[in-house]
């Protein structure tokens, strides 16, 4: 042993012999970080799980012992992390193609199911990149183009991420939500031909209402017509003379153009004084 100590090679072995083994024998988990211990290959053992609700400072987090050399940590983190899809085109109702780019927040919640269907995180999120594309081109495949610009783009959103969740559970992980980035016409022909189909349908629409409202308008105009007619006849049969008298005014009116129908001049009678016609100037009589 002395001549051990005595030899400054021997004594740098012996040294970097016990870093080596402290370090295989103690880590240190983080707050953030969830480790899966692997012996041999398999996994035995959880350290500083996920909990819903806990509070920070009271985990598992600190320094623990494990087996040298024997035992090795799987480190995943505890917080939310999030995964970008690539710009995918979707067909929706109305047969409009929408270029969408979209993006997800999941964390994971079972560590031993993340490790024995991914092993990394990496493989994690390169397996949830393409449920999430199928989720968003099997929910937006329902919903037309306008439902992305209105308030059902909050529940179109919700579907999309139960979709994925439920698809999720069987890595460990839970979707947290999801959101679309952009979602816009394709550019080109194809966005011109989009434009004219929606200024068609609307015009069409438009058509439509206003043949209703014109439609409405003769109904209410008729019904308003023989209303009139009515209280007329009604009121005209109490009083005859007065009837002819309205009438003969009406005439005179529209037929010497005090109304303004007619220009000043443009009317030319000769009549005889006894004519029937001048009656009402004569007094009725």
């Amino acid at each position: 042993m002395d001549r051990l100590l005595r030899n400054p090679v021997g004594l740098a072995f012996l040294a970097l012999a016990l870093v080596i083994l402290i370090g295989s024998t103690f880590s240190f988990v983080p707050e953030t970080r969830q480790g899966v211990v692997v012996r041999f290959g398999q996994p035995v053992r959880i350290i500083n799980a996920y909990k819903p609700g806990e509070n920070f400072g009271n985990t598992g987090a600190g320094l623990i012992i494990r087996i040298p050399f024997a035992e090795k940590i799987q480190w995943l983190d505890k917080r939310v992390q999030s995964i970008s899809m690539d710009e995918q085109e979707v067909l929706a109702t109305d047969q409009l193609r929408l270029q969408v780019d979209a993006f997800a927040r999941y964390r994971i919640t079972d560590p031993l199911k993340m490790y024995k269907t991914a092993r990394t995180e990496e493989r994690l999120a390169d397996a949830l990149r393409p449920l999430l594309g199928s989720s968003l081109r099997n929910e937006l495949g329902k919903e037309p183009f306008a439902a992305m610009l209105s308030p059902e783009r909050g529940k179109v959103m919700q579907n999309i991420r139960d979709g994925l969740n439920r698809q999720a559970r069987q890595y460990g992980a839970e979707i947290i939500d999801v959101r679309i980035k952009r979602a816009d016409l394709p550019k080109g022909a194809a966005l011109e031909s989009a434009f004219q189909r929606m200024r068609t349908a609307r015009q069409q629409e438009a058509a439509t209402k206003r043949a209703e409202g014109w439609k409405q308008a003769q109904i209410i105009r008729a019904n308003a017509d023989a209303e009139a007619a009515s209280i007329y006849s009604a009121s005209f049969g109490k009083d005859p003379g007065f009837y002819n008298f309205y009438r003969a005014m009406q005439s005179y009116r529209s037929t010497f153009g005090v109304d303004g129908t007619k220009p000043e001049g443009s009317t030319t009678l000769i009549l005889s004084p006894n004519n029937e016609y001048l009656r009402e100037f004569r007094g009725g009589r």
